[in-house]
């Protein structure tokens, strides 16, 4: 398996872990988040198969999945809303996470090992990008992992989320 389809499988497989995740939440915020999250991933998914085709073309369109994430726990604080969670909800999150921390370094890998400049700075944005995910899915675990949720959303500090 070359490492285009390695990256276009994983970013499949993230697709899908994060729409499990959406459609057995029980908190909406929460759904939207890992809808879009897995939407994202299907962007990923485009690009990298794109840059397998034509190396130098492909593109990856900013994204404002940050900004989305922040205002929807902003509504979440604003409506209260808070659920309880479960010990299995906090693994598959922390899951998530590790999932997002592989693909970040995966892509630094393999762009410290591209040899075209576009292939290589396409693969340092898909590495922020995943990052961006390490960090949302960060403050997701520090979320439900607190005793009262919605304490944590009234002292949130997403400032190490802002955009880099």
């Amino acid at each position: 398996m070359d490492i285009y389809e390695y990256a276009m499988q994983m970013e499949q497989d993230g697709e899908k872990f994060y729409r499990e995740l959406a459609g057995n939440s029980r908190v909406e915020g929460l759904k939207t988040i890992f809808t879009m999250l897995a939407d994202e991933e299907v962007k990923h998914y485009q690009v990298i198969a794109q840059l397998r085709k034509h190396a130098g073309n492909a593109s990856l369109a900013k994204t404002t999945v940050l900004e989305n994430v922040k205002n929807i726990f902003v509504r979440m604080q604003e409506e209260k809303a808070v659920a309880s969670f479960e010990a299995s909800d906090l693994e598959a999150y922390r899951k998530a996470f590790d999932i997002e921390k592989m693909s970040r370094e995966f892509y630094q890998d393999k762009a410290a090992d591209a040899g075209e400049e576009e292939v290589k700075q396409l693969l340092l944005r898909l590495a922020g990008e995943e990052e961006r995910h390490c960090r949302i899915m960060e403050n997701i675990v520090a979320f439900v992992a607190r005793p009262q949720p919605g304490n944590w959303l009234e002292n949130a500090e997403w400032h190490h989320l802002d955009e880099y």
